[in-house]
């Protein structure tokens, strides 16, 4: 087999290390490790079980910005029963073209990537514009909460937070760069508490049917008209994912029931808008309720900008590829940035196997992003 290249190496030895989300099992180290030889400064960020770092490293002495951060998790969602998998999910393999194991697409590829990218833009330009930037965490695939959510909170302490962001996150639907992320949607999720009185179904006048109840309520909310999107985002959605209630017995009408739900929202709303209508429309149908509300993220959205232009541009001069800005899709850590000021871009590997048994991703595409990420740091730092 032909000699790997320094990406795919790269890539190869994130993914053996099992750093299933929190855990970082290594990973970091590795990575701090080639950045130190580029004269970057180290700031561990650790917070609770969590690895986070940030590191910065200035073109020339006093060169104060503007910054270019690669941002990116080390950690991986469960592989499940690694018996399912073609190949042990952590003993990468390459067949047919395709580098198989967990984290090949989300997000290992893309931290090699970035990695390789910024080795040999320095190489060829040591004393470029500006500042380039890694804010790295474990937490991303797991509770996101001691995170890049902490060290962003650090870098608005220092003033730190960075002009431009690119987020590794796998974009891609088809092709490399075929589809990048300029924003996101909000996610606020609810769990709704609807309280009756248990009793016996053959004596329904003794008691309060919780489910009867909320019903009317839930099929309102599922077909509320919430916004009509907007060019950029499409219209709010409202989804119900799990209800609960009941003993398991058929002759007990239970005493109450556990709706949760998501909003997945544009920014023609704001979390508060979500949350009045939502109360006002369970409050109209005279519900005993408890409702816990849990705000994981507001959208965001990159307008046509430096940032964007650049990635555009670099995508269609290595691949020839006119890109689509989608703001498709689930959160990302580029929700903890962006309400900070920053401009914020999605760009990564094909986004088909991520979560699945026998995650792959393209060797070819794995070197097609690396050239991708330096050529958005020429026409940035250049």
């Amino acid at each position: 087999m032909a000699p790997l290249s320094p990406t795919l190496e790269l890539t190869c030895e994130l993914i053996r290390r099992t750093s299933v989300t929190p855990k970082d099992a290594g990973c970091q180290e590795l990575m701090i490790e080639r950045l130190e030889a580029l004269g970057f400064h180290i700031f561990p960020r650790p917070h609770v079980d969590v690895k986070n770092f940030w590191a910065v490293r200035e073109g020339s002495p006093g060169n104060q910005g503007p910054t270019l951060c690669f941002a990116g998790h080390t950690d991986v969602v469960p592989t499940g029963d690694p018996e399912n998998w073609q190949h042990p999910p952590f003993e990468p393999v390459i067949e047919d073209g395709m580098l198989y194991g967990r984290g090949a697409a989300d997000m290992k590829g893309s931290l090699a990537a970035m990695i390789t990218a910024v080795e040999n833009f320095i190489s060829g330009n040591p004393s470029h514009n500006g500042r380039i930037a890694f804010l790295i965490t474990s937490d991303e695939e797991g509770i996101a909460i001691n995170g890049t959510v902490k060290v962003v909170e650090w870098l608005v302490e220092h003033d730190q937070i960075p002009e431009w962001c690119l987020v590794g996150e796998p974009s891609s639907t088809a092709t490399i760069g075929d589809v990048v992320k300029s924003g996101r949607r909000g996610s606020l999720g609810g769990e709704l508490v609807v309280k009756g009185i248990q009793g016996h179904v053959a004596y329904p006048q003794l008691a309060a049917n919780p489910i009867h109840r909320v019903a009317p309520a839930l099929a309102e909310l599922s077909t509320e008209v919430w916004d009509q999107g907007n060019e950029f985002f499409p219209a709010t959605s409202f989804q119900i994912s799990n209800i609960q209630s009941g003993t398991g017995a058929t002759n007990v009408i239970p005493g109450d029931a556990k709706i949760l739900f998501n909003f997945r929202f544009s920014t023609e709303l704001t979390e508060q808008e979500l949350i009045t209508r939502t109360e006002a429309i369970l409050n109209k149908h005279n519900l005993n309720f408890e409702l816990t509300w849990n705000l994981s993220g507001v959208p965001f959205l990159t307008p046509e900008g430096a940032l964007v232009e650049a990635t555009v541009e670099s995508i269609r001069e290595i691949t020839g590829t006119e890109t689509e800005l989608s703001t498709a899709g689930g959160t990302s850590d580029g929700r903890f940035i962006a309400p900070h000021g920053s401009q914020v871009v999605e760009l990564g590997p094909v986004n088909a196997t991520i979560h699945k048994v026998d995650e792959c991703a393209s060797v070819s595409d794995i070197d097609c992003l690396s050239e991708i990420y330096q050529q958005i740091l020429k026409k940035l730092l250049i």
